[in-house]
């Protein structure tokens, strides 16, 4: 078996006395598409953040495909091929929808692929079509609602054709059927569903979500991180069942009851 496509090693991240990531471990494939849940203020998002460089780690690496892109720029990052979207959605408010996703179709990435070729303008509607909401690409930003916000972030990143795509919580927001469908968008770019001019296989998947139900079909693994740790880290049906996780989200005698 070769070396895993994706690999944080001994991640550690502080904010004065608080440690906020702690020497966490894990490796993603590139065929795989995992879940990061835990709950609220456990350290996820803030290990979303070091991954894409906007924030820089204490100690720890990152490796990605066999490069250690530790100390690189969040720019340097996403020209490698890994995007991410957050869940404070932060577009160019008085721009068409259309022209939030054009931006990110200029890459230094999409340019050596030959993507310049392309029409950007027709790139980015792939995008917003993929999304769910290239009805609304002529309206300008402002006017979406917060879950065609969270919907415009998962274009953006895609726009960028990443072989890494990491979203934090794209299902915010959404009612039942939304996520849903969003979900399954998701698992069909990951095996290479058709993006504009995708790709026998699409990106690998690291993913934090609160809703679990729709997390827990579409990934191939989750890992659970609590208190800045991970604490568990395998196959859904596995993890779910770990009494560390359950006490970790319903508290210990919960957990005692369950074993």
């Amino acid at each position: 078996m070769g070396k895993p496509f994706f690999e944080v090693e001994n991640l550690t991240k502080r904010f004065g006395g608080l440690t906020a990531v702690n020497a966490v471990s894990f490796e993603v494939r590139r065929d795989e598409i995992v879940g990061i849940i835990g709950p609220n203020g456990a350290g996820k998002t803030t290990l979303l953040r070091l991954i894409t460089k906007i924030l820089a780690p204490d100690s720890g690496r990152i490796v990605f495909d066999g490069e250690d892109i530790t100390g690189l720029k969040p720019w340097d990052v996403v020209n490698r091929g890994i995007a991410g979207t957050f869940q404070n959605t932060r577009p160019f408010r008085h721009l068409p929808i259309i022209a939030n996703v054009m931006v990110p179709c200029l890459n230094e990435r999409s340019k050596r692929h030959g993507e310049w070729v392309r029409k950007v303008e027709a790139k980015a509607m792939d995008a917003l079509e993929f999304v769910g909401i290239s009805d609304l690409a002529l309206e300008p930003a402002s006017a979406l609602s917060q879950g065609d916000l969270k919907r415009l972030e998962v274009a953006r990143a895609i726009a960028t054709e990443p072989q890494l795509l990491l979203l934090d919580e794209p299902l915010g927001g959404l009612n039942p059927t939304e996520s849903e469908l969003l979900a399954r968008s998701i698992k069909r770019l990951h095996k290479g569903g058709r993006f504009g001019r995708l790709h026998s296989e699409g990106p690998a998947v690291l993913m934090i979500e609160h809703k679990l139900k729709e997390l827990m079909a579409i990934v191939d693994r989750v890992i659970v991180i609590n208190y800045g740790e991970k604490i568990a880290d395998g196959p859904p049906e596995v993890v779910v069942k770990d009494p560390r996780v359950i006490e970790a989200y319903l508290g210990s005698d919960h957990a005692a009851a369950r074993a």
